[in-house]
């Protein structure tokens, strides 16, 4: 009976392993931008928070002095940019965690939580997308604080703000449809 014939193993030269894996390691390098976007997602969010506590004790201070100017319009324009500010800092955590994913390892916990979760991302366009929905949220919200300021001269302001509005809701509607 004749043996099956095997084929003759190629042997990876030495130098080439050690390339590989100095290559593969390489993949490290990411936490460099990694440990740096949650840093700043933590200092975003110690300033929101702080941003918030800030706008509760403003209020306070005016209700029990006796409220007698007008403080609404300041605190809503102060609360849309501290949730902006909360906003940017996730987009930071997305983007760590993202990162550290698709370069590093998987993250359990992500896992346990399914593929729809915002920390489980596949691919650098899942990232992406990921990211581009938050901050078009932003820019929805900063355009909000921004409407708060305008004052109508002209009936055409008007017509120009509801153009705006519609363009907007014409830009969440096309994002849910790609979603879909």
């Amino acid at each position: 009976m004749a043996e099956p014939r095997q084929e003759p193993e190629t042997q990876t030269p030495g130098w080439q392993r050690v390339l590989e894996r100095v290559l593969w390691s390489s993949r490290y390098l990411v936490l460099v931008a990694i440990v740096p976007s949650l840093l700043g997602a933590l200092a975003l969010l110690a300033v929101g928070t702080a941003d918030i506590f800030a706008i509760v004790g403003t209020a306070v201070q005016h209700y029990s002095e006796g409220g007698a100017r007008e403080i609404h319009k300041d605190l809503v324009k102060e609360i849309v940019v501290a949730v902006d500010i909360y906003l940017i800092a996730v987009v930071l955590v997305i983007f760590g965690l993202g990162l550290y994913r698709l370069f590093i390892a998987p993250i359990p916990q992500t896992e346990e939580q399914g593929r729809k979760h915002p920390f489980n991302v596949e691919s650098f366009d899942q990232l992406k997308d990921k990211i581009a929905r938050v901050v078009i949220l932003a820019v929805i919200i900063e355009f909000f604080r921004a409407v708060t300021d305008i004052t109508f001269a002209e009936p055409l302001d008007a017509i120009f703000l509801a153009v705006s509005v519609l363009a907007l809701a014409a830009a969440l509607w096309l994002m849910s449809l790609a979603r879909k």
